[in-house]
């Protein structure tokens, strides 16, 4: 067993994996890495399975100490991880001696970073996942749903020697303002004419009203004409339109069912993209239909296949 002792944190650095599936019928949402895609590549430069728990540690102030000699992987952002003063750049794995801190200061690019170990952090599955969710008090360190904490000891099991790093043709360049791909939804024709051309003509402001249940994007007040909703299952990456017009993207963490209408779903490689983007950042959507969304996830996938 190999230790990390968590010398700072805040209540934004959580223990996540791929989210709790299969209990949204008992009111319980699915929880994980808000980018699935970094956490996936974390994971991938150990040699460890893509969903195996790691930790997400967003917008910085996390460090720990080693202590004994490891090696580790990161993805995702760049929060300025340094150790014992040198910096560690993202999308490779690294070296961590006995005593030596890693330690994360202050978003450089992007907000979350993913820190892996080899054969994933321990931590206790409850209803299949260590996903933390603090607010349905699940997952996490104990199982009890807490933010990692000062004091608190990560441990786990796995052995990793290779030190290699993410192709570059595969990590996302988080500087670019790539369009997010939305997938249409069953009521985007109830939206007036005018609506449907502001959303995919003009750009959004991220509101600094987020967190892990959803984004709100603030522009143009969209106008829905159809009739009121009864609750629905919503997926990840919906986005609602509440009647001040104003979309809200809903993360996991989100509630499992909503009576807002829906202009569809950002597509897993989108979603990812959004957990990156900082308050008062601005994008855009384009539409996308299912099976092409499908298609480049599928290619997505594919990169990990005999890598």
């Amino acid at each position: 067993m190999s230790r990390l002792k968590i010398e700072a944190s805040t209540p934004l650095c959580l223990l996540q994996d791929a989210g709790r599936f299969g209990v949204r019928h008992l009111g319980v949402t699915q929880g994980g890495a808000a980018d699935g895609c970094s956490m996936s590549w974390a994971n991938w430069l150990l040699g460890n399975g893509l969903d195996v728990p790691v930790i997400e540690i967003t917008l910085g102030g996390f460090a720990v100490v080693a202590e004994e000699d490891c090696l580790l992987a990161l993805a995702g952002a760049d929060l300025g991880a340094q150790i014992d003063g040198q910096p560690v750049a993202p999308w490779r794995s690294f070296k961590l001696g006995q005593g030596q801190k890693l330690q994360f200061t202050q978003p450089l690019l992007g907000a979350r970073a993913y820190l892996a170990a080899p054969g994933g952090f321990d931590a206790p599955k409850v209803l299949g996942s260590s996903a933390t969710v603090v607010r349905e008090e699940l997952g996490g360190l104990d199982g009890m749903g807490l933010p990692l904490a000062k004091g608190a000891t990560l441990t786990y099991q796995g052995h990793a020697l290779l030190v290699r790093e993410v192709p570059m043709e595969y990590r996302p360049d988080l500087r670019l303002n790539t369009p997010l791909d939305l997938v249409l939804g069953a009521q985007i024709g109830e939206f007036s004419g005018q609506s449907l051309f502001d959303l995919f003509n003009s750009a959004w402001t991220l509101d600094s009203r987020a967190d892990r249940m959803g984004i709100r994007l603030l522009g143009k007040a969209l106008q829905y004409h159809g009739q009121p909703m009864i609750s629905e299952g919503i997926p990840l990456g919906a986005v609602q339109v509440p009647p001040d017009g104003q979309p809200i993207v809903l993360l996991n963490d989100r509630q499992t069912i909503g009576g807002y209408p829906r202009l569809g779903a950002l597509t897993p490689l989108a979603l990812a993209r959004l957990a990156q983007c900082l308050p008062g950042a601005k994008v855009r959507l384009r539409p996308v239909v299912q099976d092409v969304a499908h298609r480049e996830h599928v290619d997505y996938l594919q990169r990990f296949i005999n890598r």
